[in-house]
């Protein structure tokens, strides 16, 4: 879904730039001592399968986190069905892992499977209520789904937890635009810069909230800017910054175009 240009509107799809919480490979420390205690590792799945041997004279724990691992790798090669698969053979074993629902939902959430990524984001708050990431997950959905207010919350809940979260500031400032809120949504921005990551997100989204504001000095300034942090799109970069990369050349172009007729 591409965004919309114009100025009289809030851009459309929004929600697919804002950040996730990456996967994580490997179970929380009281995830571990859980686990050092449950019964033996029986996999079912093919793909668990497939690397039993590898694994088989390590800890209960250890070949979970393997299994983790290969969840993750499989989601970073857009293999969300196989990344479920694998997620949902560590969670019928080990129920009581927030981390391995949080993962699961994000690979429902990625893969449009947006009910069952609403209720693993729940279950995985019911279990840890302080998985900050679970908290900008759940919030990105509700983003998604045009519950702004709702996805606010859960945005502040993420940054009380870990007020140096740096993806919940940047999908916070989106909102706050989506919302009209728009000094707001550059206040963020602003704070997120002195986090110091992400730059080149961040410069986009600051410049596309400036654009949209009328600042058209400001919002080319952070193209600019956002273009020089975000990598060039080829085949081996297809990835979330590249594609915003591509976004940010449109609307620098929109706002050029006009000059060079």
């Amino acid at each position: 879904m591409n965004a919309r240009f114009s100025l009289n509107n809030q851009d459309s799809g929004t929600h697919q730039r804002r950040l996730t919480v990456p996967l994580a490979a490997a179970a929380s420390h009281h995830a571990q001592q859980k686990q050092q205690h449950s019964q033996g590792f029986s996999p079912q799945s093919i793909y668990a399968t497939s690397i039993q041997k590898e694994i088989s004279s390590q800890s209960r724990l250890e070949k979970d986190n393997r299994l983790r691992q290969v969840a993750l790798e499989k989601a970073q090669q857009g293999e969300y069905s196989k990344t479920i698969e694998i997620l949902t053979q560590l969670i019928d074993r080990n129920a009581g892992n927030a981390n391995d629902y949080n993962n699961r939902g994000l690979a429902y959430f990625q893969s449009g499977k947006l009910d069952s990524a609403i209720a693993d984001y729940h279950q995985a708050i019911h279990l840890n209520p302080h998985l900050a990431g679970a908290y900008n997950n759940r919030a990105n959905y509700y983003a998604s789904q045009g519950r702004l207010e709702e996805a606010i919350e859960d945005y502040d809940k993420t940054i009380d937890l870990n007020p140096v979260h740096i993806r919940a500031w940047i999908n916070q400032g989106i909102t706050f635009r989506d919302m009209g809120e728009y000094e707001q949504a550059i206040d963020n921005f602003d704070f997120a810069l002195r986090l110091g990551g992400l730059k080149g997100h961040v410069y986009a989204e600051r410049g596309r909230t400036y654009h949209l504001l009328g600042d058209w000095n400001w919002a080319i300034a952070d193209y600019h800017r956002a273009l020089n942090h975000l990598p060039q799109s080829n085949l081996s970069t297809a990835n979330a910054a590249a594609r915003l990369r591509q976004q940010v050349e449109n609307w620098l172009n929109e706002l050029l175009s006009p000059f060079q007729s």
